[in-house]
């Protein structure tokens, strides 16, 4: 495939290519959330093995160490940012 090809398809559909960058900027915020609340739920049941008095369920987030919490609180916040983004670049890519 040429470029002028590539380039001809992207020009005659502009609002996919912004759907795309749209999925660029959703598929890493969901994965960060993921990833973050799978490490605290790890975090939590270490916390519960090295006890063995409480359950997870029982355990506070606030068991965690200053530093994790705030580690957590920026993941938590920049993958709902991405999300974010990505919800108004797909608003924006519907208007054209």
């Amino acid at each position: 495939m040429s470029l002028q090809l590539i380039w001809s398809l992207f020009s005659a559909h502009p609002a996919k290519l912004i759907n795309i960058l749209a999925l660029l900027f959703a598929f890493p915020g969901s994965w960060l959330l993921h990833a973050t609340r799978r490490r605290e739920q790890r975090a939590l049941a270490n916390l519960a093995a090295q006890g063995q008095s409480r359950s997870q369920e029982q355990l506070p987030v606030q068991a965690l160490d200053d530093a994790t919490l705030r580690m957590n609180r920026f993941f938590y916040r920049f993958g709902f940012a991405c999300l974010g983004l990505a919800l108004l670049v797909s608003w924006i890519s519907t208007r054209f």
